[in-house]
């Protein structure tokens, strides 16, 4: 219970800079919370629909893969539907690369979307902490100008002290939504990363496919 009077105690003493502080950490939070569902329902389904089509592509078997990629809703799905796609009209592996190279395109955007704003949300933390502490700190010698001179030193650094508050209020909302940041950054880097490996292995398997029906002719 002393805990929690205290951190009232601390907050209501920031004064007005405080609540916009307040406001700019719970909107950095909403994003992280909702970058973070979506990019781990993107990495499930991404594993899933590999997890299918890949066996089927092994095997050599294209058509049925086309028709499960294009069924799938999921960024690998989309990726492998568009290659394979382009498979079934053209037989240069160049083009192919360059048709699954712009599905990827399109894919990373969706991805990283948001994402920025979190940083954003941070740096104005503690840049509206800082402008609390020095709006304070002018409202303090303002304040103790016209005091008595032995309450002066006193009334100063009770002052001080307070209009420290919304900068270290500001530091705590900041740092961990670089943390935040740097995670969903992080995890929407990995996916990117599996995208690319699921890339080459589809134009491996369709240059492997190849091959054979070369030799075999």
């Amino acid at each position: 219970m002393n805990i929690i009077n205290s951190i009232i105690r601390f907050f209501a003493e920031g004064g007005f800079w405080m609540y916009p502080i307040l406001v700019v950490g719970a909107i950095g939070l909403a994003i992280t919370a909702e970058r973070f569902i979506k990019l781990s329902l993107v990495e499930r389904a991404n594993r899933k629909t590999w997890d299918e089509l890949h066996p089927v592509m092994a095997e050599g078997n294209f058509s049925q893969a086309r028709e499960m990629a294009a069924e799938h809703k999921s960024s690998v799905g989309d990726l492998v539907s568009m290659g394979l796609d382009r498979q079934g009209v053209v037989r240069r592996a160049d083009d192919i690369e360059i048709a699954m190279e712009e599905a990827l395109m399109e894919i990373v955007p969706q991805l990283e979307t948001r994402t920025p704003y979190i940083a954003l949300f941070a740096n104005l933390a503690t840049l509206l902490g800082l402008l609390g502490t020095i709006i304070g700190l002018i409202a303090a010698f303002d304040a103790v100008a016209n005091a008595n001179p032995a309450d002066k030193a006193d009334l100063l650094s009770a002052s001080i002290s307070i209009a420290m508050n919304t900068t270290a209020f500001g530091l705590m909302v900041a740092i961990p939504l670089l943390i935040c940041h740097s995670f969903i950054n992080s995890k929407a880097g990995a996916i990117v990363t599996s995208l690319e490996m699921v890339s080459v292995k589809t134009l491996n398997m369709i240059a492997g496919k190849a091959k054979r029906q070369h030799q075999a002719g």
